[in-house]
C-alpha cells in the first residue's frame, strides 16, 4: 500500500491486488459494510498519519476507483470541521464514500522514454493494443478491459514498473488531452522507437 499527499486536505492510496489479498478482501467487498473494510480504512488512516501527518477527524470524503487487474486507488479528502462546542477531540470521522469502477487499464508515465521502455517490454504480450494520450505534460497508455494479452498480471507488472495507475478517465484524456495514437500504440511505439 502506497500513500501520497495531493494537497493539504487530500491524500491518495494505491492498493495492489496483493494488498487486498493479504487482508482477505476482494474488490466486491469494498461495496459492502464489513469489518475487514473498516479495518483496512483504519490501517490506511494510521499510515497516512504516520507518513504524512494527515489526521482524519471530522467529515471525510472517500473516492474508491477500482482498476482491472491492478487493485484500487482510494482518494481521501478531509472536510473542514465546523467550529462548534458540539464536537470534541474524541470525535471519529464521518464518511461519504463514492465508488467507481473502471473498465479500462490506464497508466500515466512521467516522460516519453518511460513509455517507450514499457512498450518494448510489453510488446511480446500485446502487439496490436493500446492508445496513447498526452495530457498535462505526461503520457497516458490506455487499454480496453478486453485487452488481448497472454498474461494480464505480467502486463500490469510491466506498466507498474515504468508508470503508475491513473484515475484520469479516458473521456478526460480525449476531451482535454492530445491523442498521440488512437490504436495499436504498443506496436507503433516499438516500430518508431526500437533501437
Amino acid at each position: 500500500m502506497r500513500v501520497e499527499r495531493l494537497g493539504r486536505d487530500k491524500i491518495r492510496f494505491y492498493l495492489s491486488m496483493d494488498d487486498l489479498v493479504e487482508r482477505g478482501i476482494e474488490k466486491a467487498d469494498m461495496w459492502r459494510d464489513i469489518p475487514k473494510v473498516h479495518e483496512l480504512f483504519n490501517d490506511m488512516m494510521e499510515q497516512a498519519y504516520q507518513e504524512l501527518g494527515f489526521e482524519a477527524t471530522g467529515p471525510v470524503a472517500v473516492e474508491v476507483f477500482t482498476l482491472p487487474a491492478q487493485g484500487m486507488v482510494v482518494v481521501v479528502t478531509r472536510g473542514r470541521r465546523p467550529h462548534s462546542d458540539e464536537f470534541d477531540d474524541d470525535d471519529v470521522y464521518e464518511l461519504e464514500v463514492t465508488l467507481e469502477e473502471s473498465d479500462r487499464i490506464i497508466f500515466r508515465f512521467a516522460d516519453f522514454e518511460d513509455l517507450v521502455q514499457a512498450a518494448m517490454r510489453m510488446h511480446p504480450l500485446v502487439e496490436r493494443e493500446g492508445k496513447v494520450y498526452a495530457y498535462r505534460g505526461q503520457y497516458y497508455l490506455v487499454f480496453d478491459s478486453d485487452v488481448k494479452t497472454k498474461n494480464l498480471d505480467a502486463l500490469v507488472a510491466i506498466l507498474s514498473e515504468y508508470g503508475e495507475a491513473s484515475t484520469v478517465t479516458e473521456h478526460v484524456l480525449m476531451e482535454y488531452g492530445t491523442t498521440v495514437w488512437a490504436e495499436d500504440a504498443v506496436h507503433q511505439l516499438v516500430r518508431h522507437f526500437s533501437r
